[in-house]
């Protein structure tokens, strides 16, 4: 695999710890900042939001600008927002600095995932995708406990100093080892929005985001599934988590390599249909620890294992639109984890319990896996449609 590729997904983890590393010390946070938890618990939803909005606008405002730059520059503000954090006095300062640093962060993520695909051939762009990808997951997955680590030991603030610390790193390898990338075809921002009206990648946008959604209608209350069910220590617990992520870093690279062998489309539909079944099964293992482990880790490998196949689905969907398109699904994925998270409270306000939630995320994976046969159909059908053309040209 090109080297450059590994650079690529290294930054896609020193930004991608940036985002949820605040949930495992808001009550510090909060007490630091003078601020309740639930209004600490804002840093994460407005950077969520932003974070969804900012990587195709600002895609589409910086489409003319050369690749590498662009990528350089959105490293250099990220590393600006987080010496804005932990410098942060206030907690109004403190939320536009996550403002800064999700904008940016959107951007880069972006720019790897559009830049990797350029940098390999097609036979190997699933799988370059699915090292970003594992980028990706292991940044969003252990930045929880590396932030709980680092806070014991020096405190939050040094939390997001580290990070900067480790963008200073990621600037100077992207500077010397990748070279100057050409923009590629440009379209219009009028052109590029109404790429959304493409219903076939529309459909699949929808899979990815409801796949998310399923996923953290569980994952954001796992700790009192684990504590209800299983009677697991906040040891144990912690245990269970490491193995969680640990499989979730792996489904990255599960993902590209499963895509480079069955093809995108199989893959993606094995992908979501193997997930529900999962989700649905997870409940009626917790009466063995060790069958419940393989469970979880199943669930957690399958958790980010799409994304590889979904991407490059999308690419060779429609070329013109990929880079746009990429963006949009980086998006679809975020609002997919901010809706899980809220049907999951939903679920647990309502029936006060957390038994039922891997069913209820199961059947929102079921919606992810109608969404992708909707798109897939409509690509077979356009298939036989343009082979019939042809006969009859």
């Amino acid at each position: 695999m090109d080297f450059r590729v590994f650079l690529l997904a290294v930054s896609a983890i020193t930004v991608g710890l940036v985002e949820l590393v605040v949930g495992g010390i808001l009550p510090v946070v909060a007490d630091d900042l003078n601020v309740s938890i639930a209004t600490a618990g804002q840093l994460i939803t407005v950077f969520a939001l932003v974070y969804a909005i900012a990587g195709p606008v600002l895609l589409s405002l910086t489409a003319k600008v050369e690749r590498k730059k662009l990528y350089l520059i959105a490293l250099g503000v990220f590393f600006i927002g987080n010496v804005l954090t932990y410098f942060s006095p206030s907690f109004g300062l403190m939320m536009a600095a996550r403002v800064l640093t999700a904008a940016s962060a959107a951007l880069v993520i972006v720019l790897s995932l559009t830049i990797t695909a350029r940098l390999v051939e097609p036979k190997y762009r699933a799988k370059a995708l699915g090292y970003i990808y594992m980028g990706i997951s292991s940044s969003l997955v252990l930045g929880v406990p590396i932030g709980i680590v680092v806070t014991n030991a020096f405190g939050w603030r040094s939390v997001f100093l580290g990070i900067a610390i480790l963008t200073i790193g990621s600037i100077l390898l992207i500077a010397k080892f990748l070279e100057t990338i050409p923009t590629g075809e440009v379209q219009p921002l009028s052109a590029q929005i109404k790429a959304l009206a493409n219903k076939k990648i529309f459909f699949a946008h929808l899979a990815t985001m409801f796949m998310l959604a399923g996923h953290y209608t569980v994952y954001a209350y796992f700790t009192p599934f684990l504590e209800t069910t299983m009677q697991l220590s906040p040891y144990w617990i912690s245990v269970f988590y490491f193995l969680f992520g640990l499989a979730a870093v792996g489904g990255g690279a599960f993902g590209g390599g499963l895509a480079s062998r069955l093809g995108s489309k199989k893959s993606i539909l094995v992908i979501l249909g193997a997930f529900a079944v999962s989700l649905f099964a997870l409940p009626y293992s917790t009466f063995s620890i060790p069958l419940f482990i393989v469970f979880m880790m199943v669930w957690g490998a399958l958790s980010w294992a799409l994304a590889p196949a979904q991407q490059d689905y999308i690419i060779t969907s429609d070329p013109v639109s990929s880079d746009i398109h990429q963006s949009f699904n980086n998006s679809a994925l975020q609002v997919g984890i901010a809706l899980g998270s809220g049907v999951g409270g939903m679920v647990f306000s309502q029936t006060g319990s957390v038994t039922s939630m891997p069913a209820v995320g199961g059947g929102i994976v079921i919606i992810a896996f109608i969404s992708a046969v909707i798109s897939l159909s409509m690509s077979a059908e356009r298939s036989r449609s343009h082979q019939e053309q042809t006969t009859s040209g």
